[in-house]
């Protein structure tokens, strides 16, 4: 699923605009998706994307970046062989249109600070 648009606050995926945060899985999204601490990302804020099995997961942080991951879900991604990709969201969104062309990608992005 391309992501047509991103701003602060907003993301326009297939003509709708989703104005919290969310999850991107291959053929569904999980819109108003929220994590156990607003600004840090841990296994549990995810566990679908374990279930998925996506080749990628591409995390955006948020506007500015203020989301953090935490590094025993960088662990957990290595082990399970799940390429992780993080940025800005605004940039994150960038990657994640790119690698859906070639790979089975999940996206979650935080769409404010």
């Amino acid at each position: 699923m391309r992501i047509d648009g991103y701003g602060f606050g907003w993301m326009k995926i297939k003509g709708k605009v989703y104005k919290k945060d969310l999850i991107i899985f291959p053929e569904r999204i999980v819109d108003n998706w929220w994590r156990d601490e607003g600004h840090y990302l841990r296994e549990s804020d995810i566990f679908e994307v374990f279930i998925e099995k996506p080749d990628v997961l591409v995390v955006g942080t948020g506007y500015y970046g203020y989301m953090k991951i935490d590094e025993e879900l960088v662990k957990k991604l290595k082990d399970e062989r799940i390429e992780l990709v993080y940025d800005k969201t605004g940039e994150a969104v960038k990657k994640y249109n790119e690698l859906i062309k070639n790979k089975r990608v999940v996206g979650v992005f935080h769409l404010t600070c």
